[in-house]
């Protein structure tokens, strides 16, 4: 036998336009039902079950109908549970002509749910055991047992629906369990849509475009295919992640584990989350993808809560899981703050060790004012063009230059050794001196911040740090230990660099989604564009700083 070749990159494409192309047709006239009926294709697309939570008169059975559409030839059935409905309504009536020739026991099934591709439920609660118990084996296995006979059921898509959800000790559990997509349905809320819906209406009927619907070749080869899609490790930590995150491992303690598990509003069964990784492989594979990736994920929010409370919850989780860690943000994010704080705490020691802290006698006999000191007599002596005995100051931190005359980061600065010592002693001033390697003399200004450091203004009025070149010069270990240190942060940033561009294209590649609302898609990539503006803004202040640090025994010379 032959295996089937693998669908090629524009045969993918094709599929997920075509499958987005009937998504639209089933929604078209639809009012607010367009994410829902998505929804339902898909769990029609992956074989699961579908409840729809919501009050009367909202749509729920038109949904259904639409679905219909989606498959060439087709069987629908539907029907409106209540306390007193038999199984003979849902599973056919007994047979007489059987049980009087052969004695048995076997419904005539044709037209009925046994038979039915798509199977519509109403007020699904109402029903009683008899039909709930057999129900369950018939979505649990996909068969109905008839007389002595096991019989396949093909139904491909169950939808059930509701105003209430099943009672706590009603015992049906099971059942809603193993119903893995749940929406909740609310009335019609914008004003035009509901003015459309008045005036215009809604038909039962969708126009589906030839060549949209699904035969029953495609479908069965779908499933197949569908079956070989592997959960990689990366989606499967994701996964975890969030699971961990929607069960709140980070707040419990060993001792209430087991509580918190025993909450059924809350709880999520095994059997649940294995269903709901298939759904995500039919996402991936209906959006033209060969692997599930972290934006499919966020299909999890209509699968895994038990009620409109934690429903409230389990979304607000995944939104947190979507915005922070779905394409690690916060790692990128950690990365570039140990980036940052690696070179803060360079600066922090430079700046501890190399800058000027003045020391301050107090007043005496007749001076009125502080005087402040310093010893400069261990400075090294400079030279500019013919002019001598020039002191060397180091700025310690980036700056907008320090002179209107010389743009850019102003690295040191040379002036008259006297004018330095009159600065000192006064706690600031003016003089004119040189900077960088620039010879012509310009305008210095100084001042003494509040810890007592003496600094000097740059152009916007920042006050910088400065640190005296003396004839030790720079310690040659601690240099090393700086810029050792300055070259490890820098690899953190461009690790982060190529981290946030490749989770970038990994979240453009799942871009457009064929069944997630793009609201939150949307604020994603603004959230991925605002950590790349930060990345950038950091890299340039972090080039300036490491320039600054590996080129110290320069300045100091």
């Amino acid at each position: 036998m032959i295996s089937p070749t693998p669908a090629s990159h524009s045969q993918k494409a094709l599929l997920s336009e075509r499958i987005n192309k009937l998504a639209h047709a089933l929604s078209d006239g639809v009012y607010e039902r367009e994410d829902t009926i998505k929804l339902c294709l898909l769990a029609a697309l992956s074989g699961e079950s579908v409840f729809l939570l919501g009050p009367p008169g909202i749509a729920k059975s038109l949904i259904a109908k639409r679905l219909i559409q989606a498959f060439d030839n087709s069987s629908y059935f539907e029907y409106l549970m209540t306390r007193f409905s038999t199984p003979e309504e849902v599973f056919g009536p007994l047979s007489i002509q059987e049980l009087k020739d052969n004695g048995r026991y076997v419904r005539l099934t044709d037209g009925y749910l046994p038979t039915s591709q798509i199977v519509f439920l109403d007020e699904i609660w109402k029903a009683g055991p008899a039909i709930l118990n057999t129900l369950l084996t018939v979505v649990n296995e996909k068969t109905f047992k008839n007389g002595s006979d096991i019989e396949r059921v093909p139904m491909r898509l169950l939808i059930s629906a509701s105003n209430e959800l099943p009672d706590e000790d009603s015992g049906l559990d099971a059942l809603y369990d193993r119903m893995l997509v749940r929406v909740f349905i609310n009335r019609i809320q914008n004003k035009e849509n509901f003015k459309s819906m008045l005036t215009v209406g809604t038909t039962q009927e969708a126009k589906i475009p030839e060549g949209l619907a699904i035969t029953d070749e495609e479908y069965h080869k779908w499933q197949s295919e569908l079956d070989k899609l592997e959960l990689s490790d990366s989606v499967f930590e994701k996964l975890f992640q969030l699971k961990s995150m929607l069960e709140g491992k980070d707040e419990l303690s060993d001792n209430n584990v087991a509580a918190h598990h025993s909450d059924s509003d809350s709880y999520v069964s095994d059997r649940r989350w294995k269903k709901a990784v298939r759904l995500l492989k039919a996402s991936a594979f209906f959006n033209g993808r060969s692997s599930i990736n972290p934006l499919d994920l966020l299909l999890l929010q209509d699968c895994l809560w038990n009620s409109p409370e934690s429903r409230d919850k389990v979304r607000s989780i995944v939104r947190e899981f979507a915005l922070n860690h779905a394409f690690d943000q916060q790692e990128v994010e950690h990365q570039i703050s140990m980036c940052r704080e690696e070179l803060e705490d360079i600066q922090l020691e430079l700046e501890s060790k190399y800058s000027v802290v003045l020391s301050q006698d107090a007043p005496s006999g007749l001076l009125k004012k502080h005087v402040q000191q310093y010893d400069i007599s261990n400075a090294s002596s400079y030279q500019v063009g013919t002019t001598k005995g020039l002191v060397k100051l180091v700025l310690l931190q980036s700056n907008m230059s320090v002179s209107e005359s010389d743009k850019g980061d102003s690295r040191w600065v040379y002036l008259p050794k006297n004018d330095l010592s009159k600065v000192i002693k006064e706690g600031g001033g003016e003089v004119y001196g040189y900077v960088n390697q620039n010879t012509n003399i310009c305008r210095l200004t100084f001042d003494v911040d509040a810890e007592n450091h003496l600094v000097i203004k740059d152009i916007a009025n920042r006050g910088v740090l400065l640190a005296v070149a003396d004839k030790e010069g720079l310690d040659e270990v601690l240099f090393q230990e700086w810029s050792n240190k300055a070259d490890e942060a820098m690899g953190q940033l461009q690790s982060a660099d190529f981290h946030l561009r490749k989770v970038r294209s990994d979240f453009h590649g799942a871009l457009p989604h064929s069944f997630i609302d793009n609201e939150l898609p949307r604020t994603m990539e603004g959230g991925l564009q605002e950590l790349l503006s930060k990345l950038e803004a950091t890299k340039v202040e972090c080039e300036k700083t490491v320039f600054r640090v590996k080129h110290l025994n320069e300045f100091f010379a």
